[in-house]
This record gives C-alpha cells, structure tokens and sequence, in this order.
C-alpha cells in the first residue's frame, strides 16, 4: 500500500472519508484492490490491548480484546461511505465494527527514534468473543506464502457475486470456494 504521513487524531474522519484498521488480508495490496477497486494511503499501525488469533479451519485471523497485547496491522486511510459498506459486507456477520484508539508509529526526519501518534479508526472485532474456533497467533507473511492466492480468486468471486440481483454473504462464497478446493482429484478422474 502507499505508505503515507497519517493525519492527526483530530482529523480521522472528515467529510465521509474513514479511516480503517486493518490486520488480516485487507494487509495485502492486492486485496484491497479487489475489494476497494482502488489501494487507498495507508501506514504502518498497531492496536493495544487485542490479539489476532488464528480460527479453527479458516485462512484469515480475528481480533479480540487482550490486556496487554498489541496487534500490528494498517491504517487505510480516506475510505468512503460507500467503500466502507463494501467491507461492512466483506467482513459479514462474522465481524462487527468498532470504533478503535490505534498508535501510528511515524519516522520523523530530524530524529533518531519513532514518535508514536494516535488517532481513532474502525476495526473489525469477531463477533464471538468465546468462540472455541480462535487459537494461537496468526501469521500474515504465513498466509500470504501459503493462501493469498485462493483467497484473492475467492475474493475477486465475492465481489462480482456483490454486483449480482441475488448475491451470497463472504462466508458462503468462503466455505463453497474452500469446499472446491479440498476436493481431492481423483474425483475428476476417468475411469479407463
């Protein structure tokens, strides 16, 4: 993403434009794109106090409150109204968004060490705070060697079906694209 000076706190939300925590898949240009149909500005961000966990049987992370942890993600910067329904319904039900303190860490060219602003931003919290699913740390250099690429080819299909009479939520289109592709070969096979 293009990486870019934050504003200040007292400017996170201006005339529609949003700014929007992000520590997942949302991390990866590429997705954004496919979501956003453009790469907003964006900047290296971290969130106290929660922990990104890994979910039972799912490629992407989720977020829960966690004294004394951080979580390292992104802010995107200058989202819409309309882009943010767009990843309102990307997150699906699976998600709620919240309203989140995030610190910015910014290099300031005339000193040696990091400054560290804050600003408010949403995020998107799991919804299940005692799921039994949620385990461990997730990895994004993990999932971007391992799964980015099914699951840009699954997103790129959530957006079109968004553009349909009669579309599906994310989580259908993620369990019918996973379902696909653990479909072992021999199914496709012709008996000789």
């Amino acid at each position: 993403m293009a990486m870019t000076t934050p504003p200040a706190a007292s400017a996170a939300v201006k005339g529609g434009a949003h700014s929007v925590f992000v520590y997942g898949s949302l991390m990866a240009e590429e997705v954004v794109r496919a979501v956003l149909k453009r790469v907003p500005p964006a900047a290296p961000a971290l969130l106290p106090n929660h922990h990104r966990f890994n979910i039972k049987d799912r490629i992407y992370p989720a977020i829960l409150p966690v004294e004394s942890k951080k979580v390292a993600g992104m802010v995107i910067m200058g989202v819409t109204d309309e882009e943010l329904e767009v990843l309102d319904a990307f997150e699906d039900v699976e998600y709620t968004r919240a309203r989140v303190e995030i610190s910015l860490n910014i290099s300031k060219p005339c000193k040696p060490v990091d400054s560290s602003e804050t600003m408010l931003a949403d995020t998107y919290v799991w919804s299940d705070a005692e799921d039994p699913n949620l385990y461990g740390e997730w990895d994004f250099e993990e999932w971007k060697r391992l799964h980015m690429k099914d699951f840009l080819t699954m997103t790129n299909g959530f957006m079109h079906g968004l553009e349909q009479p009669e579309s599906k939520t994310r989580v259908e289109i993620y369990q019918s694209f996973m379902q696909q592709q653990e479909q072992p070969a021999s199914d496709t096979q012709v008996e000789v």
